[in-house]
């Protein structure tokens, strides 16, 4: 057997075990673009999703994680009660040197080819400007700034979904939801990050700051009163919560036994490392974990709310939404003694499989 053909059945294995509807790869040599687009599932409506831009270290890992990501997306918008399906895209490059307008503009052809399909919005490495030069070839597209009757960035409604989350948790653990004096340790201080910061310092929380980007972390911690922490010895110290807000796989079985937190509950994609193992893992330490497809659905609601008629008011009620399906998420895990992520994907496989029953693929 070819070496190619191994790469072949491998790619088909992978299809086989998210259970994707389509997948495709973008490639154009003028302008450098290497994307590729994975739908996952459309039962529920057009998938959507972010496309992100990072330098992959080779191309397999780059499906992998669009496989991944975009099945994320399903299960997002199933358990937040939207009438969406879940989609990807990844763009493989550097996104501070490699991005174009041009490369952007071929990426949004590929879009329109889809027939609305899947429509994209801002991830990790892309922002409202490139929506912008994607718009420019589809309307397939959120995310796109205000001046072009877009809702710009949508990193507010994403933390404050998180805030929903991380407070449900706290009524769950706790008995009630205030974050007066709670510790927080927030990793990552990006967009979403920051403003996940300012929510929770208006709650006067104590919030613990940690980041590679010394520069972005340090004017963080000044502006909203947080304090430094270098990403080893976050786990050194004791904490209410851990909200990951940068790249995901921070929670696994290395960092689950120095945990000394109550709580995980962040923005981060694919926390948990390894689903099953350590899902189970922060059940029998007695961590509450908030799934992070559930509690970092603000994106996407922001991305709903503008495809069905823009209202900022109405976005940041969606989001308030995302407290009450998280207590429903923890309810399901003690009364049947599963981890939280199974528990949220039960919720979310039931909700499309209910839909499926009367109605097809989008």
């Amino acid at each position: 057997m070819s070496s190619i053909q191994l790469e072949e059945n491998s790619i088909f294995n992978q299809l086989g075990v998210f259970g994707h509807q389509k997948v495709v790869f973008c490639k154009d040599d003028d302008t450098g673009l290497r994307a590729i687009i994975a739908i996952h599932d459309t039962t529920l409506g057009p998938a959507v999703g972010g496309t992100r831009m990072w330098s992959y270290t080779t191309e397999a890992e780059a499906l992998n994680d669009v496989l991944r990501l975009s099945q994320a997306m399903t299960y997002k918008a199933a358990i937040t009660g939207l009438n969406l399906g879940g989609g990807k895209g990844v763009i493989i490059g550097d996104s501070r040197t490699d991005k174009s307008e041009a490369l952007m503009r071929r990426y949004g052809r590929f879009i329109e080819n889809l027939n609305g399909s899947f429509i994209t919005t801002e991830e990790v490495g892309t922002g409202p400007k490139d929506m912008e030069y994607i718009r420019m070839e589809t309307k397939f597209v959120t995310g796109v700034p205000e001046s072009m009757g877009g809702s710009g960035e949508n990193s507010p409604v994403t933390a404050k979904g998180v805030f929903m989350g991380i407070k449900a948790c706290v009524k769950e653990l706790f008995g009630t939801d205030s974050l007066a004096g709670r510790t927080v340790a927030v990793q990552g201080t990006g967009h979403v990050g920051e403003h996940l910061v300012s929510l929770l310092r208006q709650e006067n929380a104590k919030v613990y700051v940690s980041d590679i980007n010394e520069d972005r972390l340090r004017k963080v911690a000044k502006l909203y009163g947080a304090e430094v922490v270098s990403n080893s010895s976050l786990f050194d110290l004791e904490f209410d919560i851990y909200a990951p807000c940068a790249l995901g796989a921070t929670v696994n079985a290395e960092t689950i036994t120095k945990m000394k937190c109550g709580i995980i509950a962040g923005s981060a994609n694919n926390q948990l490392a390894d689903e099953k193992a350590d899902g189970q893992l922060l059940l029998e330490k007695g961590i509450l974990f908030a799934p992070d497809y559930l509690i970092s659905a603000g994106g996407l609601i922001n991305s709903y709310s503008e495809l069905y008629g823009y209202s900022k008011k109405r976005t940041m009620q969606l989001a308030e939404n995302i407290y009450e399906a998280t207590r429903e998420v923890l309810k399901k895990s003690k009364t049947e003694n599963i981890p939280t992520n199974i528990a949220a994907n039960k919720i979310a496989e039931k909700r499309i499989a209910d839909i499926k029953k009367i109605r097809g693929s989008f």
